[in-house]
């Protein structure tokens, strides 16, 4: 197996609140100007590694922090929630370094994890993924050069988030002659490999979410991950669908946060509110209301989804179909709140702040066009079709590559 690794090595480091209080204020002071510039944050992402959070999803026997000290999924959604109130896009980057972690620990062979997750925890690896099922432009076709079962890819993938600026990352191909996809873990680096500066939404401008070209790149047998078909194997999916519904719950509670700390600071009331202080205007205490139940909603649903994956994810597997569509359920529904939460505070923001909040220096809009891109994920009418089939008929979710 080509392992990426340099001779020296990084000891395991152990997030703390302080070094993660540090890191959220150093973001929260250039969020808005890294968001106008868009970009690669490589700088943002070194303080991510250095404040040990690349790890928290690598399982405990591999040195990393997950199932220690009560790190389970609930730990880890939080992180990426109090990361995403300040900046959404970098927690993007640090929940889909968790999903390419989970990606490995869940289909790798035995040998695939302890190299990889090893490597995660002593070399601080940054992970992308080129994963992106619905598109099938990647083709991977049989190679045997170097020992049967290995591959050549061919073509592009889009929305490759994180894979700029990684050390590793997780591919899918298509398998053009039994139309089967075909998973693999290659280092970025590897010859063919090349990753375009191509990303320019109008939110999320540095989750590097951009497209990776592959001319003939090589893949060993021992880099192809095999997925089990098993429901434990299937949480993957759930597993970033939460990662997405902790993000808008972040987005939605910092979009509360900006608006009040602009409020008291440089809010007017209304000339004919009859009060001295517009925090005594009793229509903006309403609509600060009205935002903090959404977002507080928002929040107790994806715990609940949480502890439901850390239940399900004690049963290894164990975990049978039945228990797995019940996690799905529980996802969708926090989703489904977080979704419209998110989009809220970031509309309500500026009904809040009033029309000097429009300055674009202060680019308060970010809010909502962070949620607006990554809303447009998946369908919310699928989800709610699902939830609301559940309420008429029990029937539960069927997997799918979004449930």
């Amino acid at each position: 197996m080509n392992d990426p690794r340099p001779p020296q090595t990084h000891a395991a480091q152990q997030p703390g609140e302080a070094g993660l209080a540090t890191l959220l204020d150093t973001l929260r002071a250039s969020a808005a100007r890294r968001d106008l510039a868009g970009g690669h944050a490589a700088a943002e992402k070194q303080l991510i590694a250095d404040a040990g959070l690349l790890a928290l999803a690598v399982p405990h026997e591999f040195g990393g922090r997950f199932g220690r000290d009560g790190t389970r999924w609930g730990k880890l959604y939080e992180t990426i929630r109090t990361i995403a109130r300040v900046d959404s896009a970098l927690a993007h980057l640090l929940g889909f370094q968790f999903l390419q972690v989970v990606t490995v620990d869940l289909w790798g062979s035995a040998a695939q994890r302890a190299n990889w997750l090893h490597g995660t925890v002593e070399q601080r690896w940054w992970w992308g993924n080129a994963v992106n099922p619905l598109d099938t432009r990647l083709i991977a076709q049989a190679d045997d050069t170097h020992g049967k079962g290995g591959w050549r890819l061919h073509g592009k993938k889009g929305f490759c988030s994180g894979t700029a600026g990684s050390q590793m990352m997780t591919v899918s191909a298509q398998d053009p002659v039994t139309g089967n996809p075909v998973f693999a873990v290659v280092p970025t680096t590897r010859a063919g490999i090349t990753v375009h500066d191509d990303w320019d939404p109008i939110g999320q401008r540095q989750t590097d979410s951009g497209t990776v070209s592959f001319d003939a790149v090589e893949v060993h047998a021992a880099e192809v991950l095999h997925r089990p078909d098993t429901p434990r194997a299937s949480l993957r999916t759930l597993v970033s669908q939460l990662v997405l519904t902790n993000l808008f719950v972040g987005i939605a509670q910092g979009a509360l946060e900006e608006a009040r700390d602009y409020v008291l600071a440089n809010g007017r009331p209304w000339v004919n509110s009859g009060v001295q202080r517009a925090a005594d205007d009793p229509y903006l205490q309403q609509r600060f209301g009205e935002m903090r139940i959404k977002a507080l909603s928002a929040a107790v649903l994806a715990d609940r989804a949480a502890a439901i994956l850390d239940a399900a994810w004690e049963q290894g597997d164990a975990l049978d179909a039945a228990t797995r569509a019940e996690v799905s359920l529980a996802v969708s529904e926090a989703k489904i709140v977080a979704h419209r939460a998110a989009l809220d505070a970031g509309e309500q923001l500026f009904d809040a702040c009033g029309a000097r909040a429009t300055h674009a220096a202060l680019a308060l809009d970010r809010f909502w066009r962070n949620a607006r891109v990554h809303t447009l994920h998946d369908p919310l009418d699928y989800r709610l079709r699902d939830v609301g089939r559940y309420t008429l008929t029990r029937e539960l979710p069927e997997p799918t590559l979004y449930t």
